[in-house]
């Protein structure tokens, strides 16, 4: 007998995505969408029995970096491990189109720079088959993923394609020049971008040290580029800022910019240790937004944004030393051989670690907010834990209590260095951030920082941390998150909920084992590049379209995930 479905998920606890109660109910797939939901008596050609485990959606995240991974990857680990079945790529205004062949190099420094993506990786796996940013997405096109991916158009690289070196230098764009972004911004749209993004910190820097080009493109220019969504008639603008020197003032030009373009608005919003409690006048600045009818709304993090710096990493406190400089090319075995030496460690420590820093975040970063992360790894380190802090109780100074943690384990063991919502030594700034209804879980950057952030496991943290271990959100509402209210803020209402007709991406979990592990150093990118991963545990299967990708953490081969092309309705 013919099956009748492609795919059914039986006896599963069914949490739809909306935030209602959990049912049992099984749940059907055909042709890539679901079928039917509740008690199905026709078969599947293939059957999963999920008795006792969660059925939810596919998560949705809204915030990552794969723009180069697509093109070289079909696997985007690590964010399809942790249950994400669509990502939106192109945020903080960097990316790889539109770009003449002149201009390659910089924008791969200005990555490499921003978000840590090795410069060798990049010449090696790009193929640059493209020019224009509808060639860059025929080029996405053309792999298979195991994810669904959509994109953005990056404003640096549009604001070089059009300017040129005065871009870099970061010189006022023309009414010319404005008119061009928009042309290039409505093309874009129309061609499958899912709108445009833009970066206003200094923390952007190119590996050359050089802002990124857009910190201070002038509000008449993000009007331009934003009359160009209006004109396509789709888009949002995704925005990353410093909020100085008044970041009221600078949310009232955002707004300004939705207010006028009428299309919504995303932006990052996290705790800067400097800058006091500016991201409490920020959410409820978005929260007058929404309520006026303006979309505009915060995108943060469940937990802190914490560096991890470690000889295996990209960074540690000593890279910028001219003696570790001069053995940073050796295999790990001869560096903690080198490192072990008292002659050579008298010097190192004696060197400027900072002057000869190329790590942009190197001025954020401070003792007293440094921690031995350890193994099971620890997110919530105590203000008494601090190498500063001990190393006062220990009688010596905080590098060398750093330099000698550095090669605990035979130099596998991680300082962690959270640089945001840390202040207090708790959770309880991205916990408020969390409780604003218009907030949108996101910031895990997957794809990026590949060598001293890994925090693409954000969704199994919000399971297993402010669900399971604090019980601070209901799991439905935890589950509606990760799913509907990201897809429906980036115009994915195609997806994000199980009901009949919606998109046929599922997770399959096993709330009991749900956890994740330490994360670990891989040679696996192109150019034998190195990346941090971070496996996941408890997620029996993730769907996509209706075939499973994973199975109990393994890849199934299967590879359905397509470039989504524009925004969707339900």
């Amino acid at each position: 007998m013919q099956a009748e479905y492609d795919l059914v998920v039986r006896n599963g606890t069914v949490l739809d995505g909306t935030g209602a109660p959990a049912v049992e109910a099984d749940v059907a797939i055909s042709g890539g969408r679901i079928a039917a939901v509740g008690k199905v008596s026709g078969s599947g050609a293939e059957e999963i029995d999920a008795k006792g485990k969660l059925v939810t959606p596919g998560f949705v995240d809204v915030h990552t970096h794969y723009d180069g991974q697509a093109v070289w990857d079909s696997h985007l680990a690590p964010s399809a491990w942790h249950g994400v079945t669509t990502a939106v790529m192109g945020n903080c205004g960097v990316g790889f189109a539109p770009c003449r062949p002149a201009d390659r190099e910089k924008l791969i420094e200005l990555m490499e720079g921003v978000e840590d993506i090795p410069g060798a990786v990049m010449h090696e796996g790009l193929r640059w088959e493209w020019e224009s940013f509808p060639d860059y997405l025929a080029a996405l096109d053309r792999r298979q993923r195991d994810i669904d991916i959509c994109a953005m158009l990056p404003h640096a690289a549009v604001r070089v394609f059009v300017m040129g070196e005065r871009a870099v230098r970061l010189e006022a764009a023309n009414q010319g020049d404005i008119a061009q972004m928009k042309a290039i911004a409505a093309a874009a749209v129309r061609a499958g971008a899912f709108g445009f993004s833009t970066s206003r910190t200094t923390s952007h820097k190119s590996l050359k040290g050089e802002y990124i080009p857009t910190l201070r493109a002038a509000e008449q220019e993000l009007h331009g580029i934003a009359a160009g969504l209006r004109e396509a008639g789709s888009g949002f603008i995704e925005m990353v800022s410093e909020w100085a020197p008044d970041h009221l003032a600078e949310f009232a030009m955002m707004r300004r910019v939705a207010e006028e373009s009428g299309r919504p608005v995303l932006f990052s919003l996290s705790q800067r240790h400097s800058q006091g409690d500016i991201w409490a006048d920020l959410l409820g600045a978005a929260r007058d937004a929404v309520a006026d009818g303006v979309p505009i709304r915060p995108v943060v993090a469940p937990r802190s944004i914490g560096i991890l710096l470690g000889l295996e990493g990209s960074q540690n406190p000593f890279s910028g030393t001219p003696s570790y400089k001069s053995i940073a090319h050796l295999p790990l075995a001869d560096r903690v051989r080198a490192l072990r030496d008292p002659a050579f460690r008298a010097r190192l420590l004696a060197e400027d670690p900072v002057a000869g820093s190329t790590f942009p975040l190197m001025h954020r970063l401070s003792y007293a907010q440094m921690f031995r992360f350890g193994n099971p790894p620890n997110y919530q380190p105590r203000e008494q834990d601090s190498i500063a802090a001990m190393a006062a109780r220990e009688g010596r100074t905080a590098p060398e209590l750093a330099y000698d943690i550095l090669l605990e384990h035979d130099g596998q063991e991680f300082i962690y260095a959270p640089i945001t919502n840390y202040a207090r030594f708790d959770l309880s700034v991205p916990e408020a951030m969390l409780a604003e209804p218009a907030a949108i879980m996101g910031l895990g950057d997957g794809g990026a920082h590949v060598g001293f952030i890994l925090d693409a496991g954000f969704p199994t943290w919000m399971m297993t941390y402010w669900g399971k271990e604090r019980g601070r959100f209901s799991l439905p509402e935890l589950i509606r998150r990760l799913t509907s209210d990201p897809a429906d803020a980036v115009g994915l209402a195609d997806r994000g909920r199980i009901a009949v007709g919606r998109k046929g991406d599922l997770n399959v979990i096993d709330h009991d084992r749900i956890g994740f592990g330490r994360p670990y150093v891989v040679h696996d990118l192109p150019a034998g590049g190195k990346r941090l991963l971070q496996k996941a545990e408890g997620y029996v299967a993730t769907i996509v379209s209706g075939v499973p990708t994973y199975r109990d953490g393994a890849a199934t081969g299967a590879l359905p995930g397509v470039l989504v092309r524009g925004q969707r309705a339900a």
